[in-house]
């Protein structure tokens, strides 16, 4: 097997995975759930929680790099956990995924038609200015927004804030409340 072919094997195995857990909302659930993936050594690499339409019950998105092996391991072991309703894993599923960024960028007058375009080619905002910095607001992919950031480092940015990943399944399928896909 050549080194390229591996390479690319070991990239297949280690991908990142989506997963969504409906909890209960109430106090130290969260740090349960965080507790469950550092005791194993599995890092977090986004998260994302609020209150779904039922006051009684959050949605947590969870992002976490590995291969299959750790997925089966963190939707079992979240599975375990008395206050997880509901596991759901995007990874094989059609979902849209989301992310927003504030960015706080340098603006100076004579760079602020620039800094414009290239929040309009993103379909981005700019939600507050000085005399000296735009905050922009995007939502989108994470690749795009990675992009943005990316162009508008040459500007100086000065503050970078993301939300971390959501996720829901395209279509008619849920993660209903009840544990149950509706269809």
């Amino acid at each position: 097997m050549t080194n390229t072919m591996s390479n690319s094997i070991v990239a297949q195995l280690q991908q990142q995975h989506t997963i969504t857990a409906l909890v209960e909302n109430h106090a130290g659930v969260l740090a349960r759930v965080a507790g469950l993936f550092a005791r194993r050594g599995y890092n977090i690499e986004s998260l994302a929680v609020s209150v779904t339409d039922k006051p009684e019950i959050s949605r947590m998105t969870i992002v976490v790099g590995g291969d299959h092996r750790v997925l089966e391991q963190i939707t079992k072991q979240l599975n375990k956990l008395v206050e997880v309703i509901k596991v759901v894993d995007y990874t094989e599923t059609a979902a849209v995924e989301r992310e927003l960024a504030l960015i706080k960028v340098n603006a100076e007058p004579k760079d602020r038609s620039e800094i414009m375009q290239i929040v309009e080619i993103f379909r981005g905002r700019i939600i507050d200015m000085s005399d000296k910095t735009f905050i922009v607001e995007v939502t989108g992919s994470t690749d795009k927004l990675d992009k943005i950031t990316h162009l508008l480092e040459s500007y100086g940015i000065r503050e970078l804030v993301r939300t971390g990943i959501i996720a829901m399944a395209r279509g008619a399928k849920t993660a209903s409340r009840s544990g149950r896909d509706s269809e």
